[in-house]
């Protein structure tokens, strides 16, 4: 398998394998003898050649971080934490940081895909469905109205255009929003990620606000990661805003390391980039005044999270019902505008 062709391992497959590695550290196994199980045991996955490649360099050196760094399917940031937890001999802490890093961003990213997919599947069950009406059932009930031999006054033929122009209307606009939807998905994927993301948060402020929770977790997390490790907090800044993918994200933490070197403390820079709440910066404050703010900023990350899901879940909320309700008044206006006109010629006879 080429470099090119090699797939990155999942936030689910990260998580997962972090936390076997810290098992086999926490059951006081030898890190090469655990590594051979671990890739004998996944052999028939398809992460099967990264775990045996990474056991045979672990067998050799002894080292997990030199085994990772040659393979560009590990993330850069789990491959450095790797590093720190060797060189700090906190290799089982860093690994059990790490399992719940990723579970949190595979938890995150289930979440936004969701709020993606089902508009999508309802949007395409919209599309189909109006169009199953109009371009197979309206044209049946024109021939059996003509095969009656007898004519349609004037107000029922203009509701049955009526009907069939509101249905295209809707199917046109449908498969509009279908095709952008798509569109952004696959842009986002690209180097154009930067830009769609901004005109995304213009145009809709309810995303906004969520990446903005989104993007205080995922800060939150990898610094509260970085000090329990043993990071000096300068370092650890820096190391956080060179693994988040999120510009916004990074900005801020530059921000923050801007105000480190202007003299201020961690919890007075947080507070100046606007990261959290005003209710979160002091508790910040307060975990910076007894020399916890690993475990303040590791709390703050679960709290934006849940947040994060709940706004996520909302917005599914809306637009699932919404979408439903479109589609029943389409389909009623639809065989209303058949059926009233039939009601009236039935009548007549």
């Amino acid at each position: 398998m080429s470099k090119k062709e090699k797939r990155g391992l999942s936030a689910a497959e990260l998580s997962n394998f972090c936390g076997q590695v810290a098992l086999i550290l926490e059951a006081g196994l030898p890190l090469y003898d655990g590594m051979e199980t671990l890739a004998g045991a996944d052999r028939d996955s398809a992460n099967a050649d990264a775990y045996a490649s990474a056991s045979r360099i672990v067998t050799g050196t002894g080292s997990l971080y030199d085994a990772l760094k040659e393979d560009d399917r590990w993330p850069k940031y789990l491959v450095e934490m790797v590093g720190v937890g060797e060189r700090s001999g906190q290799l089982d802490t860093v690994m059990r940081g790490l399992e719940e890093y990723y579970a949190r961003e595979d938890r995150i990213r289930s979440s936004v895909s969701s709020a993606i997919t089902y508009p999508i599947v309802l949007g395409v069950m919209l599309v189909l469905i109006v169009l199953i009406l109009l371009w197979r059932v309206l044209p049946v009930f024109r021939r059996v109205l003509s095969s009656m031999g007898v004519g349609m006054s004037e107000s029922g033929s203009t509701m049955m255009r009526l009907g069939a122009a509101v249905g295209w209307i809707v199917l046109a606009l449908v498969a509009v929003v279908v095709i952008a939807v798509i569109a952004v998905v696959v842009l986002m994927r690209t180097k154009h990620k930067e830009k769609v993301t901004g005109l995304l948060r213009k145009a809709f402020p309810m995303l906004h606000r969520v990446n903005k929770k989104l993007s205080a977790s995922r800060v939150a997390s990898v610094l509260a990661m970085m000090l329990r490790s043993g990071f000096p907090t300068g370092e650890a800044l820096e190391m956080t805003a060179a693994v988040l993918n999120d510009r916004e994200a990074a900005s801020k933490v530059e921000g923050i390391i801007k105000g480190l070197d202007d003299g201020k403390t961690l919890a007075d820079a947080i507070t100046d980039v606007q990261l959290f709440t005003d209710l979160h910066n002091r508790m910040v404050k307060m975990g910076s005044a007894t020399g916890q703010e690993d475990q303040v900023l590791s709390k703050l990350a679960g709290l934006y999270e849940e947040q994060a899901e709940e706004d996520i879940t909302q917005l599914i909320s809306i637009i699932e019902p919404s979408l439903v309700a479109l589609l029943s008044i389409v389909i009623g206006a639809v065989l209303l505008s058949v059926m009233l006109p039939m009601a009236g010629i039935l009548s007549s006879l």
